[in-house]
């Protein structure tokens, strides 16, 4: 029921990702993950992995040319990790391994606040209770995963783990295969087609990000793999591979609460009755728009950022993974939260002109009771309204800040990985800086620049351009068609 076409996704893309995004995004790659993404797709399902739409996850800019309001990304059905068996050792679950699917992300945010947000959160912890009783249910990118793990298991794929690469074999300049380190002892594997790098970025790795990104530079607030350390981009760098965007990441908003945890705000920062300011006290994002887009911004305003909000915020919806209505006394005794009965002391608190911070906020009650944010447009596009409150009017994503007691929090352009590294051709060959190829060499995911540029332009942007490209390179390398 969703009207759609290869032209208007185009016709998309091309409006999103822009112009001059860099040898990555360069006409023939987008064609490629276009014209093989449900090839792709069709191929994985012969494979046995069912997919579900994330039926209403708007594009991130559906207001662009040919954007989709109703989504164009797909997740997978919840899996039983019972059926794993032994593999389920080799699976990383990640720092949220919450059993829910994509189409139910946003719902259970919902919980106190709508009939099938609370029927969502009592499936979730009716899961959760399986879950202690040691039948463990998978969700959301985790069950992608385990799918895939159980899927290459079922062909007979070896699964290498603790076998860190060394070097990238040369032969006659081309690349024949791996020097690896297993246990005590160096090992060759030969390719007989191809070596395919797929090793995400270099979030975790403090000397790249010094010397590439955007600073300040974190590695301590990434919810990105740990092995996120950028080895295989710097050899392939020393084989000879272009690099780009290495300035570049899945930024989104994070704090840092006591406990150690990182956590990660897309749906709640979306969410009535909160705002993030600069250090002048003023707004300067859509806070409900893309986290890529507002993780970019917080770079380009410096630190620090503040998230402000009144105590409905807090009493309605989720902050991080911590449900609402309870708020751990350790977030007032770290200073992790401020809170005071005025915007006024609370502004004192964090260092920002009261005066400021007021105007701010009475600028922004105005907006939400007109239900148009007139500096912003938070609200106006399909996908901020998709985080929103439903039952929040006129806007369901503006929401005033008057009720006391108010609350900030210390933000930082947190990410899920870094976006550049190998610069690769539309079949996946990693490139020299003069463009020609370097044969045998492949890469993709976030090992390489991205086909999507400096912009996130949907739900599984990285992840299925990761897929399209792993799936083609594969295909080219072993001299497949991609017909």
């Amino acid at each position: 029921g969703v009207t759609d076409s290869e032209d208007m996704a185009r016709t998309y893309l091309n409006a999103a990702v822009g112009q001059n995004a860099g040898p990555g995004s360069s006409t023939a790659r987008k064609e490629a993950f276009l014209r093989t993404g449900p090839k792709m797709i069709e191929f994985l399902q012969a494979q046995g992995i069912e997919f579900i739409r994330a039926e209403g996850w708007s594009d991130y800019y559906d207001n662009l040319p040919g954007g989709c309001p109703r989504g164009r990304s797909l997740g997978v059905p919840l899996l039983d990790s019972a059926e794993m068996g032994d593999l389920y050792g080799k699976l990383r679950v990640g720092p949220m391994p919450f059993p829910v699917t994509v189409a139910e992300l946003r719902d259970v945010t919902l919980a106190k606040r709508t009939l099938k947000g609370m029927l969502t959160g009592l499936k979730v912890l009716y899961r959760l209770r399986k879950a202690k009783s040691g039948r463990p249910w998978l969700g959301v990118g985790v069950a992608l995963q385990a799918r895939m793990l159980l899927a290459a298991s079922r062909k007979g794929v070896p699964i290498r783990t603790d076998t860190p690469v060394l070097d990238l074999i040369e032969e006659n300049g081309r690349i024949v295969g791996i020097l690896g380190q297993h246990g005590n002892r160096q090992i060759r594997i030969a390719a007989r087609d191809g070596v395919l790098i797929n090793a995400g970025g270099f979030s975790h790795n403090a000397e790249m990000r010094q010397k590439y990104g955007p600073q300040p530079a974190f590695t301590d607030i990434t919810n990105a793999n740990p092995g996120d350390t950028g080895e295989m981009i710097l050899q392939a760098e020393k084989h000879g591979a272009a690099l780009d965007l290495m300035d570049q990441a899945w930024w989104v908003p994070g704090s840092k609460p006591p406990h150690g945890e990182i956590y990660m705000h897309v749906t709640d920062i979306a969410k009535p009755h909160v705002i993030m300011v600069n250090a002048k006290g003023e707004r300067f994002t859509d806070e409900a728009g893309s986290y890529m887009e507002n993780g970019q911004r917080m770079y380009a305003q410096g630190l620090p950022i503040w998230a402000i909000m009144d105590s409905r915020h807090r009493q309605r919806y989720v902050w991080g993974t911590q449900m609402p209505g309870d708020t751990p006394e350790a977030w007032a005794e770290s200073g992790y939260m401020k809170q005071a009965d005025t915007l006024e002391a609370l502004a004192g608190q964090i260092g920002i002109d009261p005066l400021a911070l007021r105007h701010t906020v009475d600028r922004y009650n105005r907006f939400c009771e007109a239900g148009r944010d007139d500096d912003f447009k938070r609200g106006a596009r399909a996908y901020d309204r998709w985080h929103g409150d439903p039952r929040n009017k006129p806007n369901p994503t503006l929401g005033t800040l008057e009720t006391p007691p108010f609350l900030a929090f210390q933000m930082y352009p947190g990410d899920v990985g870094t976006s550049g590294g190998i610069v690769t051709d539309e079949f996946g060959r990693a490139l020299r800086p003069d463009g020609t190829v370097i044969a045998g060499l492949y890469a993709t995911g976030n090992s390489t620049a991205s086909v999507m540029g400096r912009t996130y332009p949907g739900a599984g942007a990285s992840i299925g351009a990761a897929f399209v490209f792993g799936y083609i390179a594969a295909r080219h390398a072993a001299g497949a068609t991609l017909n």
